[in-house]
């Protein structure tokens, strides 16, 4: 058994992306995480590691026919930080996405050192 991930936000791109969820949206984000925050191996339909980056992952949410995309890393083994948010339209993840969250996790970590 692990001890529970505590997940929290870089800045508040990830707050201002839920606000513009409806509710149920919101109550399937909130599944996911407890999910992420309490299973020891997250199956791969909820967490995946993006390919071609160095620790960058996206959460996986899907509700009705609308797929979500939260993009984040690991910190410290068990403290997941939340980055950029956004409802994925084509197959692709766009570049500019994973870019930001990329620019981001680089912030995130510059931030910690100081």
């Amino acid at each position: 058994m692990i001890s529970e991930r505590q997940i929290l936000f870089y800045e508040s791109y990830f707050q201002d992306f839920f606000i513009e969820q409806n509710n149920k949206v919101r109550e399937k984000i909130a599944y996911v995480f407890k999910l992420i925050s309490s299973v020891q191996n997250v199956p791969t339909k909820f967490l995946k590691h993006i390919e071609g980056t160095i620790g960058l992952y996206e959460i996986r949410i899907e509700y009705e026919s609308n797929i979500y995309r939260i993009f984040c890393c690991f910190d410290k083994g068990n403290l997941v930080i939340l980055f950029n948010a956004f409802q994925k339209k084509t197959q692709k993840t766009p570049k500019s996405e994973i870019d930001l969250a990329s620019k981001l996790k680089n912030e995130y970590f510059n931030s910690i050192k100081k």
